[in-house]
C-alpha cells in the first residue's frame, strides 16, 4: 500500500496503524472485562473506579469528593452522585471533615472493602493474562 503525504509527514506505516489498533483492542479487552467484573458484584464501571481511588489515596489529608472527581476526570455534583450511590450500597462512608466543614471526607467501609479486593484480584489476574500483549506493545514502540 502507498503511504500517503500525512503519513510519510509522520514516518507512519501501517505496522504503526496496527500496533495501535491492537493496543486499542487490548485496552478496551480489559475495561469490558472491568466493566462485566463490576456488574456481577452490582457496581457500575464508575463506582468501581471511584472505591479504588478511595481505597488507592496517598495523600497524607483524607480524600475530599472534590479529590475523587479530579481523579475520576467528572465535575464535582457527578462525583457526589456516585458517592451517594455507593454510600446507600453500604460500600463508602463520608463525613465532614474536622479540618475544613465544607469538605467532605470518604472512606470505604469493611463491606466495601471486602468487594473491592475481590475486584482488584480479578483485575490484578485479566492484567497478568494482558501483560504480554502491553509489554509486547512497548517495547515495539520503542523500536
Amino acid at each position: 500500500m502507498r503511504l500517503k503525504k500525512a503519513e510519510l509527514r509522520y514516518h507512519l506505516t501501517t505496522q504503526h496503524y496496527a500496533q495501535l489498533a491492537a493496543w486499542r483492542r487490548a485496552l478496551r479487552t480489559f475495561l469490558r472485562f472491568s466493566e462485566r467484573a463490576a456488574a456481577e458484584v452490582g457496581l457500575g464501571a464508575q463506582q468501581y473506579q471511584a472505591m479504588l481511588v478511595v481505597r488507592g489515596w496517598t495523600e497524607a489529608r483524607p480524600l475530599t469528593i472534590g479529590d475523587l472527581a479530579g481523579q475520576l476526570y467528572v465535575k464535582h455534583n457527578t462525583a457526589v452522585s456516585l458517592v451517594d450511590r455507593l454510600v446507600e450500597q453500604g460500600l463508602v462512608t463520608r463525613a465532614i471533615s474536622s479540618a475544613d466543614r465544607r469538605k467532605v471526607e470518604l472512606a470505604l467501609t469493611p463491606r466495601g472493602r471486602t468487594i473491592l479486593a475481590r475486584l482488584a484480584a480479578l483485575h490484578r489476574r485479566e492484567l497478568q493474562r494482558l501483560g504480554p500483549v502491553f509489554k509486547r506493545f512497548f517495547a515495539e514502540l520503542s523500536l
